[in-house]
């Protein structure tokens, strides 16, 4: 499981912290006041006023990335652990030979293949737009790289079957708590309200994104070397002997393995609908999996410690990246400029026709997204502001909420300060560039369908 990143990507974000640096010696500070409600931080929506500025320079540019590190430490040690546990569970074997078993079946029966990404692509949409799954696809992309790879797809198809399928459900939420639910909740809205609408925005989102990896796939199936990672899954089909002929044998220990991740999977959805588990809770499960793995693998002890060691060392690039990735919002924060930001937006939407006003707001979240990625945080940011702005301006807060939705969903997947993607293309040993490359036309293809389906609302005064 090498990984491995690009120094333009790191070099790449740490030129947008400088950049976000220059930034704030030119937008003038200020600030919204906060208010707790419900064990959530909300912003007063009139309570905007100008303060001093408080630019930053070299040396916040230096410590940023140190107090990204800080502030993204639960996603980074869950990045570590998982990196670590996986390793473990690769280094019995198990999910080596039941991809060969699985590849061999589909050889048999090849009718079935077409089903599988439309299929798994569903099932993880369904996570996304029924609990919010995003971190969640972390641990599935190490099982499906290879399965892919296995069918003559390549690691993009593996990464996208869980994170794009996941990511279609979370843009088309329809009872996400962690975007819509929250949203609605501060627009003092029922979440009932609206769902047709959105569940058939959740139908387009699935099938749009389900199609694009599945054109793509046939390509690659046709074609490999068309594989922007052509050349690195060559590699790993011999790291991982999937090009050898022979079956290894299918041991009980394998199966006992297998058995053990599939009981932590079982528990993961459990506990993420019912204890309302997170990050600490998943990387805890996992790093419990990765370990009764290796016992029940029969590996030694100081075996599964080295698993664990190099599995967390080839997540140190991501790692990096995320912690400057998060130091873009933390030089924001400090200096003061984050709020202002959304205080000028709104105030360029307020003077806006119904219509380009909530296209606009799209744009907005999309730009805020940028800053914040996490849904509830974005939601307690924004929506105090523009949910009475919709008041203003003759829409529905209905509507407010449904771009708040798509601008923290659909431009999440290519962004390189997102630790999820990051964190998602660093298991996977793809760089954000060759990832942005594939993902644009489909990228620009979810922003058009976002400011067509804003219509209908205002048109029609959805409620």
């Amino acid at each position: 499981m090498k990984t491995s990143f690009s120094f333009n990507t790191l070099f790449m974000i740490y030129a947008i912290v400088a950049a976000v640096a220059v930034m704030t010696w030119v937008i003038p500070g200020g600030e919204y006041q906060r208010q707790e409600r419900e064990g959530k931080t909300l912003v007063l929506a009139d309570s905007f006023e100008f303060v001093a500025s408080q630019p930053q320079g070299i040396s916040a540019i230096l410590t940023a990335p140190v107090k990204g590190f800080i502030e993204a430490a639960h996603i980074i040690v869950f990045l570590l652990i998982i990196g670590g546990a996986f390793a473990v569970i690769q280094a019995t074997g198990a999910i080596n030979v039941s991809v060969q078993r699985l590849a061999l079946r589909f050889a048999q029966k090849p009718h079935l293949q077409k089903y599988f990404i439309p299929i798994t692509m569903l099932i993880f949409s369904l996570g996304g737009t029924i609990f919010g799954m995003c971190e969640e696809t972390l641990p599935f992309v190490l099982i499906f790289i290879p399965l892919a790879l296995s069918l003559g797809y390549d690691s993009i198809v593996g990464t996208a079957i869980p994170f794009l399928g996941a990511a279609a459900g979370f843009a088309g939420a329809i009872i996400n708590p962690f975007t819509v639910g929250i949203a609605s909740s501060i627009a003092e809205l029922p979440l009932s309200n609206g769902m047709p609408y959105r569940i058939f925005v959740w139908v387009l989102s699935t099938f749009f994104m389900t199609l694009f990896v599945v054109l793509y796939a046939r390509k690659i199936k046709a074609n490999p070397r068309k594989s922007p990672v052509y050349e690195q899954d060559q590699e790993r089909r011999r790291t991982l002997h999937l090009n050898q002929e022979k079956q290894e044998p299918f041991t009980i220990r394998h199966k006992m393995v297998l058995c053990s991740f599939l009981f932590a999977v079982l528990l993961l959805v459990y506990g993420v609908l019912k204890l309302h588990w997170f990050i600490i809770e998943i990387a805890a499960l996992f790093l419990g999996t990765g370990l009764i793995a290796g016992i029940i693998g029969g590996l030694s002890v100081t075996r599964i410690t080295d698993s664990l060691k190099a599995g967390a060392r080839d997540m140190v690039g991501v790692v990096l990246i995320i912690a400057c990735a998060r130091a873009i919002l933390v030089i924001a924060s400090d200096a003061k400029i984050l709020d202002a930001i959304l205080y000028y937006l709104a105030g360029v939407i307020s003077h806006l026709h119904p219509i380009l006003a909530a296209q606009s707001m799209f744009v907005t979240q999309a730009i805020i997204n940028f800053f914040v990625h996490s849904g509830s945080g974005q939601a307690a940011l924004t929506m105090p502001v523009m949910s009475p702005l919709a008041d203003v301006i003759g829409i529905s807060r209905q509507t407010a909420v449904l771009a708040f939705v798509f601008g923290e969903g659909w431009i999440t997947p290519v962004l390189p300060t997102s630790g999820v993607t990051m964190g998602v293309l660093g298991l996977a040993g793809i760089t954000w560039d060759k990832w942005f490359k594939w993902m644009l036309p489909i990228q620009i293809f979810f922003f058009i369908l976002a400011l067509l389906l804003l219509i209908p609302p205002v048109l029609l005064n959805w409620h």
